[in-house]
């Protein structure tokens, strides 16, 4: 009986599902150009540009004429991501390439790589890229 429960035991621990995905940490984006450090912000996540490959540009696109003079660095990116399911978060994405906002998902498929989808508001066009964790 004795082996019987141990047998038991250790077959949940070998054959228990993937513990649930975390996000948080340092991502590199799909083209190399800057890191993103995403953390826990209350019950949501978030996520702001923590470098860039050269020397980091300016919000030149921002609607907001008064920020369109600051370094991308800092800017928030990932803004309120909420669960969504298992591994995946919704909320906003900022481009500081365009200035506009969109609709973000974020899902993790491994500790190694998540994909961040955004979508124009009400069904816009949307576009994805995979991010790799550098911390």
């Amino acid at each position: 009986m004795k082996r019987l429960i141990l047998t038991a035991l250790a077959a949940g621990v070998l054959y228990a599902g993937p513990a649930s995905a975390d996000p948080t940490g340092e991502w590199r984006v799909a083209d190399g150009s800057a890191t993103v450090r995403i953390r826990k912000c209350g019950a949501a996540l978030c996520g702001s540009v923590a470098s860039t490959r050269g020397a980091p540009g300016k919000d030149e696109r921002n609607p907001d004429p008064s920020k369109r003079n600051r370094s991308v660095l800092g800017i928030e990116v990932l803004i309120n991501l909420r669960p969504n399911g298992e591994n995946a978060w919704t909320g906003t994405t900022y481009n500081a390439e365009d200035g506009l906002f969109y609709n973000a998902t974020l899902t993790q498929s491994n500790e190694r790589s998540i994909v961040i989808k955004g979508c124009g508001p009400n069904g816009g066009i949307c576009g994805s890229e995979t991010w790799t964790r550098v911390r």
